[in-house]
């Protein structure tokens, strides 16, 4: 019986021999084909045919090995599937789908919050007196401190554009400003800071002088630096001038509705802000934003910068009122229009910016 059911299983060769009777033929076949592979620790055998082993141990011992390559095989096969990447190559890697969700939440919810203060304090809702309140009481030298400053800050946005209009038709100007690496950035950005300090350090005088000289090349630097974004082409620029003139006016209309020193207490958490908002756009020279990592910088400079410089608006726009009410009319040194016009223009060009940006990327997921 047991040699028949042995022919089922062992082929060829072996099975034939197992209908010979002979046990010595027998021994000699199955030892020349093994029915299994050879253990690498031999077993002790006593003599021919017979082990020291007994039968049912033996079986045990085989059945425990395979036992234990079957789960060795599991674990292994589990910790490659269970092994994710590395954090490093999560950061490196390609950005997700919502990489810039989360920066489209915030500004969603800060455009919220401004649309509910505009409508609390455009209705009166608020108890205490705004700013458009103290107005009814300004002397005649402070309507026009506040006039000329935007006076001045309608002239330097108008500088802007066409001097950026201008020096996209110029070649050699064009092949300067799109260079890429990070010493033409730092180049920029110090040719950027230097007309600024230089602007805001020299006195206000009126007519025209070395003040409004040095403000007008300042205006013309910031246009030469812009001028690259006309390839964004028009309509994504006339959406963004629109969209930009929309929130200076609301915002604006927010400042002067508010109590005269509500935002005036947001100096230093803006100036933490900037302080990130600043870091993450120079990180991006290393870190671009088809890295995860990248991706979330790129999201806090454009987004967080847009929510930041909205605040920065805010803040200004009360911040120039407290100055022409306060600053003296027949002080040491005169109230000084140009530095005023430049803190919300700056701003406004801020916010101009990234609402380009932001657009243009919309256009291209559409594409």
């Amino acid at each position: 019986m047991l040699l028949i059911r042995l022919s089922h299983v062992l082929p060829g060769r072996s099975s034939s021999l197992l209908g010979q009777v002979t046990g010595q033929r027998l021994w000699q076949s199955t030892k020349v084909m093994p029915l299994m592979k050879k253990n690498p620790c031999p077993l002790p055998w006593m003599g021919q045919g017979k082990s020291v082993i007994p039968k049912k141990q033996l079986q045990n011992m085989l059945r425990r090995d395979y036992s234990r390559e079957s789960k060795d095989h599991e674990r292994s096969h589990l910790q490659s599937r269970t092994r994710g990447p590395s954090l490093k190559d999560r950061l490196m890697g390609p950005p997700s789908e919502n990489a810039y969700s989360m920066g489209k939440g915030a500004a969603a919810g800060a455009a919220l919050m401004g649309l509910v203060g505009l409508c609390y304090y455009g209705l009166g809702l608020s108890k205490q007196t705004s700013l458009y309140d103290h107005s009814m009481m300004w002397p005649q030298y402070v309507r026009d401190r506040i006039h000329a400053t935007y006076a001045y800050f309608g002239a330097s946005c108008g500088i802007t554009a066409a001097a950026a209009a201008a020096f996209f038709q110029s070649e050699a100007v064009m092949n300067l400003m799109t260079r890429s690496g990070m010493m033409a950035g730092l180049i920029t950005l110090g040719v950027v800071m230097a007309s600024g300090a230089l602007t805001h350090s020299l006195e206000y005088k009126e007519g025209f002088g070395a003040k409004q000289l040095a403000w007008l090349a300042h205006c013309t630097v910031l246009g030469a630096v812009l001028a690259p974004m006309c390839f964004l082409g028009g309509p994504i620029l006339t959406r963004a001038l629109i969209y930009t003139g929309g929130i200076v006016g609301a915002l604006s209309t927010v400042a002067a509705c508010a109590p005269s020193d509500k935002f005036l207490h947001l100096g230093g958490p803006l100036a933490i802000g900037l302080g990130v908002v600043f870091a993450s756009s120079l990180a991006g020279m290393w870190l671009p934003p088809t890295t995860a990592v990248g991706a979330g910088l790129a999201s806090m400079s454009i987004y967080g910068g847009l929510i930041l410089f909205s605040g920065f608006l805010l803040y200004d726009t009360q911040r120039i009122v407290h100055a022409a009410e306060l600053h003296p009319q027949y002080g040491v040194s005169p109230f000084d229009p140009i530095n005023m016009a430049l803190a919300i223009y700056m701003d406004a060009l801020n916010i101009f910016i990234r609402i380009a940006m932001i657009l243009a990327g919309e256009n291209q997921r559409k594409k």
